[in-house]
């Protein structure tokens, strides 16, 4: 829509895409922080195949995803133009990393323990029966919490489809 100047109307952002600016930066964090994210990492444009191998690194993955999170604060950031396209665009580019960083994540961990270490600390520790969990499928709370941000993210998308009545719209 636009207005008698032929502007483009500009319409607030809904509040689940300004809580987008806080949860990006959580997510951001925790990838950083489960993977071990060098701060600057490079990339190989040297030809068009060479992304075959960096792009199957958990590392790589993560760190692209990490970058989307960058551009996902900013444009969540009150003040800032979006539009539904770019939130929509940005939400699934990263969707399928987020899906994913929590296995990949406990695959890494298992891969870096020490389990003669493990096992030697867990004899000398006082292991209380509260810390045990009773059920395999127990839920890790650092995970239930990234997963229940990760969600956050499809709900600012509906709520900027709504907003926008389905069509491309600018935000502020």
């Amino acid at each position: 829509m636009e207005n008698a100047e032929n502007k483009p109307e500009i319409i607030p952002k809904p509040d689940e895409l300004l809580a987008l600016h806080s949860i990006a930066k959580r997510l951001f964090d925790t990838l950083k922080h489960w993977f071990e994210i060098e701060p600057k990492v490079t990339i190989d444009l040297a030809e068009i195949d060479s992304a075959i191998i960096e792009l199957s690194s958990p590392n790589m993955i993560i760190a692209m995803a990490m970058r989307k999170l960058q551009a996902l604060h900013l444009i969540a950031t009150p003040g800032v133009l979006t539009s539904t396209d770019i939130v929509i665009a940005i939400v699934n580019d990263i969707d399928r990393a987020l899906l994913q960083a929590p296995s990949m994540y406990l695959e890494r961990e298992v891969d870096m323990t020490n389990w003669d270490v493990a096992f030697a600390k867990m004899e000398k520790d006082a292991i209380h029966p509260e810390d045990i969990p009773t059920v395999a499928s127990e839920p890790d709370p650092e995970i239930e919490e990234f997963q229940i941000h990760h969600e956050a993210l499809h709900h600012a998308v509906h709520a900027v489809v709504e907003a926008s009545n389905g069509e491309i719209r600018y935000f502020q």
